[in-house]
């Protein structure tokens, strides 16, 4: 069974455009959508990373061991079994 991952948009384009684009998609052998998608990932990969809203998230933990990047989902597994600890000891 194929999953398509995409999801459909509508864009409304120039007739030059859609003209040059259908002809560049023939010329390279994609589709219009691939395309579009590439134009997509370019404009995204421009953004400066100050604009990107994860980056926001540094520095938000504080006191944080040394080894937190590596090492996250040791601490995350960790945390969720002390919390799962209290709550049975609190409901016992």
């Amino acid at each position: 069974m194929v999953v398509i991952n995409k999801k459909p948009i509508q864009v409304y384009l120039e007739p030059e455009q859609l003209r040059a684009l259908r002809a560049l998609a023939e010329r390279r052998g994609v589709s219009m959508g691939e395309l579009i998608r590439q134009g997509v990932n370019h404009i995204l990969s421009e953004v400066p990373l100050e604009e990107d809203p994860l980056w926001n998230i540094i520095g938000i933990v504080e006191n944080a061991p040394p080894d937190l990047a590596e090492k996250h989902d040791e601490y995350i597994v960790q945390a969720i079994r002390e919390e799962s600890r209290e709550w049975r000891e609190k409901s016992s």
